[in-house]
C-alpha cells in the first residue's frame, strides 16, 4: 500500500476535467489502434471525423479529438496536453476549462468539415475531400492552449529541446506557420485544424470567455479586449491598418446584432473594442512589460540630457541660499527668591 500511495495521491491531485480528458484520450486511442490492428481498416468513421459520414456520426465532431492514430502522437499528447490543462483548470476553474475544451475542439472540426464540403462542391472529388480525409487528434486543442498561454504569460521565456529559447507569445505563430507549410505540401488533414483552432480560440478568449475578476470586486466580465491581445498583435506592423479596419467593421456588425456579450465594467477611455482587463495575471504581465519599456525610455532620455538643463541645474545649485534667521535665545525667568529680593529693594527705595 505504501508503494501505491504516491501514484494514487498524484492522480487524485490532478483536477477532474484534466483527469477525465486524459483517461478518455488513452481509452479512445487504444480502442482505435486495436480496431485498426485487428480489422486492418485505415479509418473508423464512428471514432474519427470523416466529412462524408459526419452527418451519420455527429458525436465525432467532439470525440475525434480523443483519438490519436499513432503511438508517437499519443505519447506527445499525453506529455503536453494534461499538464497544460491542469494549469488552466486551476486558474480558470472546472466549468470554464470544460467549456474551453468543447469550443476549441468542436469549432475547428465543424469549420474543417465545412471547408471539405466546399472543396468537394468546387472540384467534385468526393473520394479525396469527403472520404479520403480523416480529422483526429488534439492539434487544435494544442494551438488553443498556446494562445491561452500567450494571453496569460506572453513575456515568459521557455526552452525547447534544451537549446531553443523563445518567448511564449512567439510559439502560436510558429506552430501556425508549420501548419501552413504542411497544408500547402498536401497534408490538409489534420494540420489545417491548427489554423482553425488558433482562430476559434482567439475569438473565444477575446470576446466570450467568462471571468470573475478579483480586482473588479467579483464583477463578471467577458473576454480580453486589451490591445496586447488584439488581432493585430499576431501579425507584422504593415498588416495592422487593414486588419484593424476589418476587425472594427466585423465588431460593429456583431455588436449591432448582439452576437457579443457585454463586458462589465467597460473601459471608458478606450471605448468598447479594446482594453477590458482579461485577468489579474495577464494585467500584471502587461504592466510589467510597460514598466520595463518606460524604464528603458527614461534611461535613454537621461543619458542624452540637454546642456541647457544641466547649466540651469548647476546655476541653481551654485546660487547661495538665504541665511536662516538665528533662533531666539530663551530668556531665563527669575526665580521666586530673586523676585522677593527685587520687591524688597524697591520698597526700601520708596521709603527713602
Amino acid at each position: 500500500m505504501a508503494i501505491l500511495s504516491t501514484p494514487l495521491q498524484y492522480i487524485k491531485s490532478v483536477p477532474p476535467v484534466t483527469r477525465f480528458f486524459t483517461a478518455a484520450t488513452l481509452a479512445s486511442s487504444t480502442l482505435y489502434l486495436w480496431i485498426r490492428w485487428t480489422t486492418g481498416h485505415t479509418a473508423v468513421a464512428y471514432l474519427t471525423l470523416v466529412p462524408g459520414t459526419s452527418l451519420f456520426f455527429p458525436w465525432t465532431f467532439a470525440t475525434s479529438a480523443l483519438v490519436e492514430i499513432s503511438i508517437i502522437e499519443l505519447i506527445i499528447s499525453l506529455l503536453v496536453i494534461p499538464a497544460s490543462l491542469a494549469y488552466f483548470e486551476r486558474l480558470w476553474g472546472t466549468v470554464e476549462t470544460l467549456k474551453f475544451i468543447i469550443v476549441c475542439v468542436t469549432g475547428p472540426n465543424i469549420i474543417g468539415c465545412a471547408f471539405n464540403w466546399i472543396e468537394f462542391a468546387v472540384t467534385r472529388n468526393a473520394d479525396l475531400f469527403l472520404y479520403g480525409m480523416e480529422y483526429h487528434g488534439q492539434m487544435a486543442l494544442f494551438i488553443s492552449l498556446l494562445v491561452s498561454f500567450t494571453q496569460v504569460i506572453p513575456e515568459h521565456q521557455v526552452q525547447i529541446l534544451g537549446f531553443i529559447k523563445a518567448r511564449v507569445k512567439r510559439l502560436p505563430m510558429a506552430y501556425l506557420t508549420f501548419s501552413t507549410i504542411m497544408t500547402l505540401l498536401g497534408f490538409q488533414s489534420p494540420y489545417i485544424l491548427i489554423q482553425f483552432g488558433w482562430f476559434v480560440s482567439w475569438i473565444y478568449l477575446r470576446f466570450y470567455k467568462r471571468s470573475v475578476g478579483d480586482s473588479l470586486g467579483g464583477v463578471v466580465s467577458y473576454g480580453d479586449r486589451s490591445e496586447t491581445f488584439a488581432l493585430t498583435s499576431w501579425f507584422p506592423p504593415f498588416l495592422h491598418t487593414p486588419l484593424s479596419m476589418l476587425g472594427n467593421t466585423v465588431y460593429k456588425i456583431a455588436t449591432r446584432f448582439h452576437l457579443l456579450p457585454t463586458s462589465v465594467p467597460h473601459d471608458i477611455e478606450s471605448g468598447g473594442y479594446s482594453q477590458v482587463p482579461g485577468g489579474a495575471r495577464a494585467e500584471a504581465e502587461r504592466r510589467r512589460a510597460l514598466a520595463l519599456k518606460a524604464l528603458d525610455q527614461r534611461l535613454a532620455n537621461s543619458s542624452s540630457g540637454s546642456p541647457t538643463q544641466s547649466g540651469i541645474s548647476q546655476a541653481q545649485s551654485s546660487r547661495p541660499s538665504p541665511a536662516a534667521p538665528a533662533p531666539a535665545q530663551n530668556e531665563r525667568k527669575p526665580s521666586p527668591v530673586e523676585m522677593d529680593v527685587a520687591d524688597t529693594s524697591g520698597s526700601d527705595d520708596g521709603r527713602r
